[in-house]
C-alpha cells in the first residue's frame, strides 16, 4: 500500500536533481572566468573549487529533498552546520582565486541556509551574506558595487522560504492525515473487538454451562441430556454464523451484532439503552428478522423520537423496541416499516406498531 509520503515524492521523481542542476547555470560565470585564466594556478584552482561548490550544493539539495520525503523539514543541526560551513568555505576560496565573480556563490549559500535551518536562523545568515557582499563590493580594490547581487541573494532566499513554508504545511497535513488514519484503524480494531465480545461472550458462556449440564445428565436423564446437546449444536452454529458475518465486514445482519451497534448508537445519541444480554432463545430462522427489527426500531428512535430511554425486549417468538419519546417515530407507510413487514411476512410473522403515553412501540411477533 502506497503511503502519503511515497505519493509526496513521486511528482518530481528522478527529475528532482536535474531541476536543481538547472539553477547551477549561474555558476558558469566563475567557470568561464577560470577557463579564460587557465594559464594561471588561480584560474585552474578556481574552476575546481567552482565544480566542487556546485556538486556540494546539488548534494545538499538532494539530501534535503530526501529528508522531506520522509516528512522531516530540516536535517539535524550538526549536519546542517557542516554542510553550510563547507559551502561558505568553498565560496570564500572561489572569491580568493577568481575575484568578484566568485561571489556568485553567495546566492547558493543563502538558498542552502533557507533549506537547512528554521526561518529566523536562515534569515540572519542570509542578511549576513548579503551584507558581506555589499561591504566587499565597496571595500575591495577593483571590485564593483554589488547591490544587485545582494538583492538577488535576498530575493532567492525569500523565494525558497515560500517554497519551504508550503512544504511545511504539506508535511503537517500529511502527518495529520496519517495520524487520523492510524486512529481510525485503532478505533475500528477496538470496535470490532467490542462487537465480537458482545456477539460471542454470552453465547460461549451458555454453551459451556449447557455442556456441563449435559455431561451430568448423560447417565441420570439421557433424554434431557440429548435435548441439551441438540440445543448446544444450535447455539454453536448460530454463534459461528454470527462470527463469520462479523469477520466478513457485517455484510449480513446478525442479532448480537445489531444489539451491539444499537447500544453504541443510543449512547452516541445520549439515550439510555435497556438492551438484552442474550439472544440464545431466538430460533435460527427468526434471528435475521429480529436483527432487522432492532435496526429499524433503534434507527427511528435515534432519528425521530427525542426519547431519553429505549428498551429492547427479545423472546423466542417476538422482539419489541419501545421508547419514551414523542410518539410515532415513522409513518406506518414508511419504506423502513414496509420492508420490515415484507421480511416478517416471509417467515409468517407480523409487525405491530403502537403509540404509547408517552412513546412508541415497534414489535415483530410470530404466533
Amino acid at each position: 500500500m502506497t503511503s502519503l509520503s511515497d505519493v509526496q515524492q513521486q511528482p518530481l521523481g528522478r527529475r528532482g536533481p536535474w531541476f536543481a542542476a538547472v539553477w547551477l547555470f549561474f555558476l558558469l560565470d566563475p567557470l568561464l572566468y577560470g577557463w579564460h585564466h587557465s594559464d594561471t594556478a588561480a584560474g585552474v584552482l578556481g574552476m575546481g573549487l567552482t565544480v566542487a561548490f556546485g556538486a556540494l550544493y546539488l548534494w545538499v539539495f538532494v539530501a534535503v529533498r530526501r529528508d522531506r520525503a520522509q516528512l522531516s523539514l530540516h536535517p539535524p543541526r550538526s549536519t546542517a552546520v557542516t554542510w553550510l560551513a563547507a559551502l561558505l568555505v568553498l565560496g570564500t576560496l572561489m572569491c580568493l582565486t577568481l575575484g568578484q565573480v566568485g561571489t556568485a556563490a553567495a546566492v547558493y549559500c543563502a538558498v542552502a541556509a533557507m533549506m537547512l535551518f528554521p526561518f529566523r536562523i536562515a534569515a540572519t545568515i542570509t542578511l549576513l551574506i548579503a551584507g558581506t557582499v555589499l561591504v566587499l563590493g565597496e571595500t575591495v580594490p577593483g571590485w564593483d558595487r554589488a547591490l544587485d547581487l545582494a538583492f538577488a541573494t535576498c530575493a532567492a532566499a525569500v523565494a525558497i522560504f515560500g517554497i519551504t513554508s508550503m512544504m511545511k504545511r504539506n508535511i503537517d497535513l500529511i502527518r495529520a492525515h496519517e495520524e487520523n488514519a492510524d486512529l481510525l484503524v485503532e478505533n475500528e480494531r477496538s470496535r470490532f473487538a467490542r462487537d465480537l465480545h458482545d456477539i460471542l461472550g454470552h453465547s460461549l458462556t451458555v454453551i459451556t454451562v449447557k455442556a456441563e449440564l449435559a455431561g451430568r445428565l448423560m447417565d441420570a436423564d439421557p433424554a434431557r441430556a440429548k435435548a441439551e446437546v441438540a440445543d448446544l449444536e444450535r447455539l454453536s452454529r448460530d454463534a459461528l454464523a454470527d462470527v463469520r458475518r462479523a469477520v466478513e465486514g457485517y455484510r449480513d445482519l446478525t442479532l448480537p451484532g445489531e444489539l451491539a451497534r444499537a447500544r453504541a448508537a443510543l449512547e452516541a445519541a445520549e439515550i439510555r439503552a435497556d438492551l438484552p444480554n442474550t439472544t440464545d432463545e431466538v430460533p435460527t430462522d427468526l434471528r435475521e428478522l429480529f436483527a432487522w427489527a432492532v435496526r429499524e426500531g433503534v434507527t427511528n428512535v435515534v432519528r425521530h423520537s427525542h426519547a431519553t430511554t429505549c428498551r429492547v425486549v427479545i423472546g423466542p417468538t417476538a422482539v419489541e423496541v419501545t421508547d419514551d419519546g414523542e410518539g410515532a417515530t415513522e409513518d406506518a407507510t414508511g419504506s423502513g416499516l414496509r420492508g420490515l413487514r415484507e421480511r416478517a411476512a416471509a417467515v409468517g410473522a407480523t409487525v405491530v406498531t403502537r403509540s404509547l403515553s408517552p412513546g412508541f412501540s415497534l414489535s415483530v411477533v410470530r404466533p
